[in-house]
């Protein structure tokens, strides 16, 4: 059998390149620790890789808007204690001022403690959460606007946080649904009727610095103060049962990240010790190829005749 010269040296070339090139790709995968940098070295991979890279900047966002949500929800427990806190001392005032053998002195200092609880609870339901917004305010205006004795109080819910896909978690909740007892939702989401919390204790702070007291002015008041305390307790908890919600999801989101990340390694990331071996193999190999074309490429027809 004959092998033309330059098929020899053609065919050695090929497979010295082919072994070269092969050790270079392991080279890079071992310094990139990436088997692959291109689609398309992989295009199935890469689709993969990409959809898992979509997924996790999208959890990114969830994650941050359950951050929000959570501080917006503790910060709405802390204010709604601080709330039913000044109404357990506006019941034991009251209390106080049933009182029949207190003074007319006693009476109305009494009644201007109450308008401080009153302001209190104004401020506290004026109060900004963490982004600098209302946190009991709605869609409908600010959270309690006073007017003359009177308090408007934002009604209409605004918006919940995205938490996943097609989620979404309502962090706060309206002073009207804090501040209201007895009234009815409607189809805006506010509040219709009821009694607002801050003008029943207004009124009852007016009725004891009024020189025309009379003890028959303050007959409902303990039931309306304590069901006003019941509202406020069942806005807590139903906020509360929101962070549970919270916490539940931020958990979910980061196991499904360590899912996602495993599976993006398995795709992805080089296995260092088999790339590590395949290399000292195929540069043996080339090693082996180059010592053999070499030895053969100086054999000549006087190598035979001597």
């Amino acid at each position: 059998m004959q092998i033309a010269t330059s098929l020899f040296y053609d065919r050695a070339a090929s497979t010295m390149a082919s072994l070269t090139g092969k050790a270079d790709a392991l080279q890079t995968q071992i310094s990139t620790t990436k088997r692959f940098s291109a689609p398309s070295q992989d295009s199935v991979a890469y689709q993969r890789l990409a959809g898992l890279a979509r997924d996790t900047a999208n959890d990114k966002a969830y994650a941050a808007n359950l951050d929000t949500a959570a501080s917006v929800l503790t910060q709405a427990d802390t204010s709604l204690t601080a709330i039913t806190d000044q109404l357990q001392s506006a019941a034991e005032l009251t209390t106080q001022a049933l009182n029949g053998t207190l003074n007319p002195a006693n009476r109305k200092a009494i009644g201007v403690q109450l308008a401080g609880i009153v302001a209190t609870l104004a401020n506290l339901a004026n109060a900004k959460d963490a982004r600098g917004q209302a946190l009991f305010g709605g869609a409908d205006g600010a959270p309690a606007v006073a007017t003359n004795g009177t308090y408007a109080l934002a009604g209409k819910p605004v918006s919940g946080i995205p938490i996943g896909d097609g989620q979404s978690i309502q962090a706060n909740e309206t002073a009207a649904r804090i501040f209201t007892v007895g009234g009815k939702a409607n189809a805006e989401g506010g509040i219709d009727g009821g009694i607002n919390t801050l003008e029943m204790l207004s009124a009852i702070a007016t009725a004891l610095q009024s020189d025309d007291y009379t003890p028959g002015a303050l007959d409902t008041s303990l039931k309306d103060i304590s069901a006003a305390s019941d509202q406020v307790s069942m806005v807590q908890s139903s906020l509360g049962a929101r962070a549970a919600r919270v916490d539940l999801e931020a958990a979910r989101l980061k196991d499904t990240g360590v899912d996602r990340e495993e599976t993006r390694s398995a795709l992805e990331d080089t296995d260092i010790p088999t790339a590590v071996v395949e290399l000292q193999k195929t540069m043996t190999i080339l090693s082996a190829t180059q010592a053999s074309f070499s030895k053969l490429s100086a054999l000549s027809l006087f190598d035979y005749l001597r």
